[in-house]
């Protein structure tokens, strides 16, 4: 049995169309007439709107302290001066601030104060602050005196120099000299090599810097070293090890030591003092 299968055509092309609708058309609702306007942009007017809102509030916070500035400026009350003192007396920190506390709280003049207790030979350090509602807070770090520098002033332990009024009463420090502006480099120098010879019983009296570049010390028993220019350290630790197997015994007698050698050192030795039949002798001859 043989079945075929065909493909049926419409008649009529027209007959697949949909039939379109005719009659009434669809009914539109009509908008407000504020949604069919176009909105206004707000980004403009916010970015106006702020910097005007910022200066009104800073005017605003301006003119508030200005208004309340005459309540809260009292008189200064108190100053306290703190640190501790052994050079400066507090009563000559009182007369030179002064001047200053006569003013108000907010009106002192605090870097004015700050510069004039500066001026001060023996003050290293200052810091002035306001402390509400009426004081002033002064704190003094004192110089530290660690060596005199020539003939005319003193250093502290940063190689900084300071000129009090009386440098006769110090002349139990130790005395360093070298050319102008290096007092930092002469006390780098004398802390090492203060360190160096202290294990050894010895600390220094003088130490000098040299125009050529070369140092030259004195301990405070009287032994003079001649370092030289270079190598200074490790001269020093030369000295150090020949000076305790051979020198120690005889440190007494020892008048001066050259270490300017490359490797090994010249010893000079006192003079021997005559004894009185030594004397005798010499006066018969």
């Amino acid at each position: 049995m043989i079945t075929t299968l065909r493909h049926s055509q419409p008649a009529n092309g027209r007959a697949s169309r949909k039939p379109v609708q005719r009659g009434a058309s669809r009914l539109v609702t009509p908008q407000p007439l504020s949604q069919r306007l176009p909105r206004p942009s707000l980004a403009g007017l916010k970015r106006f709107a702020w910097p005007v809102l910022l200066v009104g509030l800073a005017v605003g916070l301006y003119e508030l302290g200005e208004r309340l500035l005459p309540y809260a400026d009292r008189p200064i009350a108190k100053v306290s001066v703190q640190g501790e003192l052994g050079y400066v007396s507090r009563e000559a920190v009182q007369q030179r601030i002064a001047p200053f506390v006569e003013q108000s709280f907010f009106k002192v003049d605090l870097n004015g104060m700050r510069y004039q207790l500066e001026q001060m030979p023996w003050i290293a350090h200052v810091e002035v602050r306001r402390v509400w509602p009426d004081q002033v807070m002064v704190r003094l770090d004192e110089q530290l005196p660690i060596a005199r520098w020539g003939g005319e002033a003193l250093l502290n332990n940063k190689g900084q120099a300071f000129s009090p009024d009386d440098l006769s009463r110090y002349e139990h420090l130790p005395h360093l000299y070298g050319p102008k502006r290096a007092q930092q480099r002469v006390m780098q120098q004398y802390q090492m090599l203060s360190q160096m010879l202290r294990p050894l019983g010895f600390s220094i009296s003088r130490l000098e810097l040299r125009e050529r570049g070369s140092w030259f010390l004195t301990t405070n028993q009287g032994i003079e070293l001649l370092l030289g220019r270079d190598q200074v350290v490790e001269k020093m630790r030369r000295f150090t090890a020949i000076y305790q197997k051979a020198l120690e015994q005889e440190s007494e007698k020892i008048a001066r030591i050259d270490l300017r050698y490359a490797n090994g050192l010249a010893v000079a030795w006192h003079e021997p003092i005559p004894t009185a039949t030594d004397a005798t002798v010499a006066a018969k001859n």
